[in-house]
């Protein structure tokens, strides 16, 4: 990386480190790969030959969430090598972690956010959104006086700064009428230890992601908005522009492994499927029967209003400092325009 990146780098590590709350805590079930082979190129006419092309490998950088079991089920079931991929699923504990992987090369896409997307693009890396994915961030609350998002006005609230979770919290404040000036911010990135605290009531409310929601569900806390209920989703896979071009169809395949890997969870009970959630997400089994599966849709592009909506936040933290469309970091790989 050129001297002039290595500020933006320095801020990149420090500012998506955090997103480590997804993982901590959790297991990680790696299918270990090396550096990703080389995939076909979008567009590439197939060999000449009776015998089926080589599966192309695809090397994903997720982080143990909800939003990398799709992918992982693609991969379980065979449906990856059914549409001539081979997906290598590497997980990481911490973003941080992911992000030295993917500065390496050693993965080609990764699991991210919209707020992510800005920093590495202010960074000078040229990654690119692919597609949404099905994650999600709950605001969660302990204090019987607080019963929705507008009595959080003078309360304290736990999270983790310049990153995702507190773009989503200030999202859900506007739609309830309110700004970040008006709650106390408490800057906790531990997700255990930001549960424990809540319990504890040392706080009013926290962003939790699963399985840390559903463990606090089970001990009596209480869910004041979700990104789902919110209609706000910062989480997309995304591909540096190096990558897309030379494992175009790869990801496209990807894509088509990713589908069918949703519509057997729809067409399957989930007892069939639920035990890979728990291992990989990291819940704990006494919590079994209490495990909502998200409804997974196929794999669809991001809107460009939610880009322009996290950029903007970006902007007035100080992280994106850049005039970068939205468009430019959208790619056309699978959803072509």
């Amino acid at each position: 990386m050129e001297r002039r990146n290595w500020k933006h780098l320095m801020m990149l590590f420090m500012l998506v480190a955090a997103m480590s709350m997804v993982a901590v805590g959790c297991g990680s079930n790696t299918n270990n790969a090396g550096a990703p082979a080389t995939g076909n190129a979008a567009g590439n006419a197939p060999a000449a030959s009776d015998a089926p092309a080589e599966a192309a490998a695809l090397t994903l950088g997720l982080l143990p969430s909800i939003d990398a079991i799709p992918f992982i089920i693609a991969h379980e079931q065979g449906f990856d090598k059914k549409h001539n991929v081979n997906l290598e699923i590497q997980t990481f504990k911490s973003a941080k972690d992911r992000d030295v992987a993917f500065q390496a090369g050693k993965v080609d896409g990764i699991s991210a956010d919209l707020v992510a997307i800005s920093i590495y693009n202010e960074a000078g890396l040229d990654v690119k959104i692919t597609s949404t994915t099905t994650g999600e961030f709950d605001l969660l609350t302990g204090n019987d006086g607080v019963q929705g998002v507008k009595d959080l006005k003078g309360k304290t609230v736990i999270l983790s700064k310049n990153t995702s979770t507190q773009y989503t919290v200030a999202m859900m404040l506007k739609q309830a009428g309110l700004t970040e000036e008006d709650i106390k911010v408490t800057e906790v990135p531990q997700i255990p230890t930001r549960l424990e605290l809540l319990k504890n009531q040392k706080a009013d409310a926290a962003v939790l992601p699963e399985p840390y929601v559903t463990m606090g569900k089970a001990s009596g806390l209480r869910v004041l908005s979700s990104t789902k209920t919110a209609g706000i989703n910062p989480f997309v896979l995304a591909f540096p522009q190096s990558v897309i071009d030379a494992k175009g169809q790869a990801i496209q395949d990807m894509y088509a492994a990713y589908d069918e890997a949703v519509a057997y969870m729809k067409s399957h009970d989930q007892s069939e499927y639920i035990d890979l959630i728990i291992k990989e997400v990291g819940y704990p089994d006494t919590l079994k029967d209490q495990i909502t599966v998200p409804e997974y849709l196929p794999a669809n592009q991001v809107d460009v209003k939610e880009v322009e909506a996290a950029f903007a936040w970006a902007r007035e933290k100080g992280l994106l400092t850049k005039n970068i469309p939205a468009e430019e970091v959208i790619s056309d790989v699978q959803f072509k325009k």
